[in-house]
């Protein structure tokens, strides 16, 4: 048989492919798409992803083979393995950063070192006291994992004494791969007995005359699983016998033990959601309603994308849930895309009581279990037809998606910051659509600028919805001027009267509150009113945040943390100052001013799991709590029926933020939270705290203008090259060592000039220029949106290859944010 060659993707951060021998037994079965477990360096095993197979030898003479395969069918269908190529070119990232990106971490199986004793040990060597205890804590009969040791010895340093014995060729150390994906399982009865057998039954019977609390057990069992019966044996689980019985686990336990009833494992799908109600048809559409989904369907017809350009509180999302029906109807799948978790809470309700088990629910707050459930779901077409998830959704295994809903589609969230591949997701999710030959709606009230200019230049579909759900009318938006209310000393702590006054009339209509500030803690930072001294990150070029129900000073970037100090360490002096405001600090105020309320906070802090999300969102909306404290989380797409008045505390955090974005964002976030007010029954408030109120854009805010503010950006934008009219690739550089990623950026400037020219913006140092220990410098490329960018990312490429060919530069980490935001 001629010999055939892998080109499999390693979950490593290097760009391309390796190439592996596919051993002749394997030869048949392997497929595109499949893991595989393969070496890679020395001995360490990886998780691969074949990318596609040939018969072209490389040219190397030492190809390793394929170590084993991990599936009987593909994991990956070939549209995800499209993508997949094209967010690693697009985003100039490795197909590795993708495959990392793409899979739940248990689909990726670990890497595991196993130590087990050398059974040829030399018999006459000594160990210390520590070596022995390392050797004790390994199994005569099998291997240990390093981590089993470290918990079996209670000792953080177990890695030294093992590496010890070692060197003594006292122990051996192997690689495997683990499965961390464990199914969820719950505990059967059945009987180990045969049913059939008259003399046995009526033996088992006998036996229990004097065991009359296991005789009742059993009298339960047969009559839950109508097991003599000439009916079909129903199944009982282990926790139904019990309760229907009122019988104790040992009382089953003796059963067990005596033969009668046997107790199994069977594995159940984690993918259920809380609806006990019937299925309920979707809500009817009203007149303006009907006119926007006519418009949609027609836009459609000549358009993959389209553009719901609706007020909020419009009632989009039924809109959405038409849609969604038209599409599923035709046995195809819907992707519904929204900006934050949170907004998974209500919108899980609501569309699980049209669409039951067909919806599946895909986020970073599940678990890895849960996620890879939903993986195989989709994968071996189980069910799940719609998946309402965040960003990661979008690598899901979709047969045929025929819908692409992207809510909130100008949110900021939607963009990966962190690590690569930095991709946006809304502009992902429409070219995974367009692999689909699905329809993409785009649906937002405040439009990014890029968007609503593709949608008025005929690249989108169009469609518009100015009226709000029930006729009710936009909320009433006003300024408060902070500076003139400090000067008539019209304010307590950080709330002026005028927001007070408004907050206790709200409460004493028995209405509710939401507060507003895009800051969590206490305090941003603390200062020495003597010397100016303010406590700053190990690591980070920022300053500590106050956290006050800690008691410390945490960094919001790498998570270090230390005590508030007693006295300032530099001067010694013993009253540091709290400055500014976070979202803990205005929980304590509000509490101070309104001790009646019921109050609640939603920001990371609080809200750091899947649980947490729907604790207080559910408490706010059931009207539990009466005055809801947020960061943006408040601002995005919930929906509470008695919130009558919203309050932002300090609008000038927006304002004034160093980025081209800056007037754009702030009109669509003051819009959003404003959004959360009056939504039914009756028209809602806005108060905005401001230093500023001659800020251009709060008159646009105020009046509901967006196509006035469109019009000013885009004007800027045009004069000074940004998007639309270009588009960005930034160019990250980063060491340990400040001196060395310097004279990086600047020969790196001074290269890309070359072929650039005044294209080219910086070095420059970021605004955090230091983090988790290590030295940052940014560059900025600009390229005409009329110009194909593959030539620029070429050439910008060979440019950083080249760079990092030199012998002072090799280590420095260099990485791209294309369409950075």
């Amino acid at each position: 048989m001629t010999p055939r060659f892998a080109e499999v993707i390693m979950p490593l951060p290097i760009e391309g492919t390796f190439t592996y021998s596919v051993p002749e037994e394997l030869s048949s079965i392997v497929k595109i798409g499949m893991r595989v477990v393969v070496t890679f360096g020395t001995h360490r095993l990886y998780t691969g992803i074949i990318q596609y197979l040939h018969l072209i030898p490389p040219d190397t003479k030492n190809v390793k083979p394929i170590f084993s395969l991990l599936d009987e069918e593909a994991i990956l269908i070939r549209p995800q393995l499209d993508f997949w190529e094209w967010m690693a070119t697009y985003y100039m990232a490795s197909l590795g950063d993708v495959y990392v990106a793409a899979l739940p971490s248990g689909l990726r199986l670990e890497n595991e070192t196993l130590i087990r004793r050398n059974p040829e040990v030399d018999k006459t060597l000594s160990f210390s006291s520590r070596e022995s205890r390392i050797w004790n804590a390994i199994s005569e009969d099998r291997a240990c994992s390093i981590q089993e040791l470290i918990k079996r010895t209670e000792s953080k340093h177990a890695v030294v004494w093992i590496k010890s014995l070692m060197d003594k060729k006292a122990v051996i150390v192997s690689q495997t791969i683990t499965d961390t994906y464990k199914p969820r399982t719950i505990s059967m009865v059945k009987a180990a007995f045969n049913k059939d057998n008259e003399q046995e039954v009526q033996t088992i019977f006998e036996r229990l005359k004097r065991a009359e609390k296991q005789l009742s057990l059993l009298i339960t069992y047969l009559d839950l699983s109508q097991l003599l019966s000439k009916q079909e044996t129903k199944p009982v689980s282990k926790q139904t016998l019990l309760e229907k019985s009122g019988a104790s686990v040992a009382v089953l336990n003796g059963l067990v033990d005596k033969k009668i009833l046997q107790l199994y494992d069977q594995p159940v799908s984690r993918l259920t959601h809380e609806i006990t109600t019937p299925l309920q048809e979707a809500a009817s559409l009203n007149l303006f309603q009907t006119k926007a989904y006519q418009s949609l369907l027609d836009e459609w017809k000549t358009k993959q994308t389209v553009l719901l350009h609706g007020v909020t509180s419009s009632g989009k999302t039924e809109i959405y849930i038409h849609a969604i029906q038209k599409v599923i109807a035709l046995g195809r799948q819907v992707l519904y895309l929204v900006p934050e978790i949170a907004l998974t809470t209500q919108l899980t309700h609501r569309l699980a009581r049209v669409f039951g088990s067909k919806l599946g629910i895909y986020h970073s707050k599940f678990n890895d279990n849960e996620r890879i459930e939903v993986w195989k779901n989709l994968l071996h077409r189980e069910g799940l037809q719609i998946i309402l998830g965040a960003r990661s959704s979008i690598f899901l295994p979709f047969h045929d998606l025929g819908l692409v809903i992207i809510d909130e589609e100008h949110e900021t969230s939607y963009k990966q910051q962190d690590s690569a591949p930095r991709y946006h997701a809304r502009d992902a999710a429409i070219m995974l659509a367009h692999l689909h030959s699905a329809k993409v709606l785009l649906g937002t009230a405040t439009p990014s600028i890029e968007t609503y200019q593709n949608a008025l230049s005929g690249k989108y579909g169009f469609v518009e919805l100015k009226q709000r759900y029930e006729g009710i009318t936009l909320p009433r938006v006003a300024s408060v001027d902070l500076k003139e209310a400090f000067r008539k000393k019209q304010t307590a702590g950080h709330f002026s009267d005028t927001l007070i006054e408004a907050i206790s009339g709200a409460l004493s209509r028995r209405e509710q509150v939401i507060l507003f500030h895009n800051r969590r803690g206490y305090a941003p930072y603390v200062e020495c009113p003597q010397c100016a001294y303010v406590p700053k990150c190990k690591y980070c070029d920022v300053s500590l945040t106050y956290h006050k129900q800690q008691h410390k000073l945490i960094c919001h970037y790498c998570g270090f943390s230390q005590p508030l100090p007693d006295r300032c360490p530099s001067c010694g002096n013993n009253s540091l100052k709290i400055k500014g405001l976070g979202t803990e600090k205005i929980e304590d105020e509000v509490s101070q001013f309104f001790p009646n309320a019921k109050i609640s906070r939603l920001d990371l802090d609080v809200a750091n799991t899947r649980k947490g999300f729907e604790r207080i969102i559910t408490a706010f909306e059931q009207h539990e709590t009466d005055i809801l404290i947020g960061t943006q989380m408040v601002a995005k797409g919930l929906d509470f029926a008695n919130v009558s008045l919203v309050g932002v505390l300090n609008a000038d955090v927006l304002f004034h933020y160093p980025d081209f974005r800056a007037h754009e964002r702030a009109f669509q976030l003051l819009s959003q939270v404003s959004g959360r007010s009056g939504r039914k029954g009756k028209q809602g408030n806005v108060l905005i705290q401001t230093m500023d109120p001659n800020h251009a854009v709060l008159p646009q805010v105020i009046a509901h203008d967006y196509i006035s503010m469109f019009r000013t950006q885009m004007k800027e934008r045009y004069e000074f090259c940004y998007p639309p009219y270009y588009r960005l690739i930034v160019i990250n550089l980063r060491h340990k060592d400040e001196n060395t990623v310097h004279h990086a950026s600047e020969r790196l400037a001074k290269q890309l000039r070359k072929l650039f020219s005044d294209r080219v913006l910086g070095p420059e140092i970021p605004p955090i220029g230091r983090l988790h220990s290590w030295y940052m410098r940014t560059l900025l490329l600009k390229i005409e949106s009329n110009r194909s960018s593959n030539a620029a990312k070429k050439m910008l490429k060979e440019t950083i290859a080249e760079l990092q060919a030199e012998a002072p530069f090799q280590s420095v980490q260099i990485n791209f944010d294309v369409d950075p935001m």
